[in-house]
């Protein structure tokens, strides 16, 4: 009976202080759990700003095309006026390359064509053969962005 004594009194004293052993791992991983956590948010975060940074530029570069493309189609229309009594066939020379201010133009605000309006051309067979290039540059708040169009187009 010495003996059965003795193995009660060993159990009962590891039931006793099993449960302090373990308390002290649980706050470790709950610290653990905390700083994962704030790894991952953060990293969202940075994604996200990322990711808006990335949607402006696109913006900001959908507008310079359209500042470019607008100087392209002035230089065209310059080159094919529209009505009669105008001449068929112009040489780039006889236009003016001083693009229009497009800077007052709504959704256009800090856009500009760049000037000028780049126009060249030749003859062949009778038939006159145009190239135009186009500068749209916009800038916000520091940040600029330009595209660049070139059109071929030939006379008929």
């Amino acid at each position: 009976m010495f003996h059965n004594k003795q193995v009660i009194r060993s159990k009962s004293f590891y039931q006793l202080h099993s449960p302090n052993k373990h308390q002290g791992s649980s706050l470790v991983i709950a610290i653990f759990i905390i700083v994962v956590l704030s790894l991952l948010g953060a990293a969202l975060v940075k994604m996200m700003a990322s990711s808006q940074k990335n949607v402006a530029f696109e913006v900001l570069g959908t507008r310079a095309y359209t500042a470019a493309q607008t100087g392209v189609q002035w230089q065209l229309a310059q080159l094919f006026p529209v009505g009669l009594g105008t001449s068929p066939t112009k040489k780039c020379s006889d236009v003016g390359h001083a693009p229009p201010i497009i800077n007052n133009t709504s959704g256009l605000k800090g856009c500009a064509i760049i000037s000028p309006i780049g126009c060249s051309d030749f003859l062949h067979d009778g038939v006159r053969y145009y190239t135009v290039t186009s500068i749209g540059s916009c800038d916000i708040d520091g940040e600029v962005t330009s595209r660049i169009i070139e059109v071929e187009a030939r006379s008929l």
